[in-house]
């Protein structure tokens, strides 16, 4: 069974910055993709960003031009990297992985949260 552990949350204030790190079980060459998901108190759970295998990004509308996905493969981990935080990015964040196309691993998350 593959283990998807997330660290990196904290609290920050507006502006700062956060980088979010999702280290998995075994070699992330394997999944067909990896992305970070958050999930705010009485909000469904939403993608901020992907990041397919061939290498292929997506982001949420919220995420553009202020977050960053990537990944080493070396050290089976993925990356959020967070800047220009708002208050509204309050949430758990939750690391993602696709497997076959149809197989989804989740972590247990991390909490992050931007307040003055």
């Amino acid at each position: 069974q593959v283990q998807l552990v997330e660290s990196g949350g904290g609290l920050v204030q507006p502006g700062e910055s956060l980088r979010l790190s999702c280290v998995a079980s075994r070699s992330i060459l394997s999944f067909s993709a990896m992305g970070w998901y958050r999930q705010a108190p009485g909000k469904q759970r939403e993608l901020v960003a992907s990041l397919t295998a061939s290498g292929s990004t997506n982001y949420a509308d919220s995420a553009k031009g202020r977050f960053t996905i990537s990944r080493d493969n070396a050290k089976n981990t993925v990356f959020l990297q967070m800047n220009s935080l708002k208050p509204e990015d309050t949430a758990v964040y939750y690391c993602h992985a696709k497997i076959g196309g149809w197989i989804d691993i989740w972590g247990q998350g991390t909490q992050v949260t931007v307040s003055s």
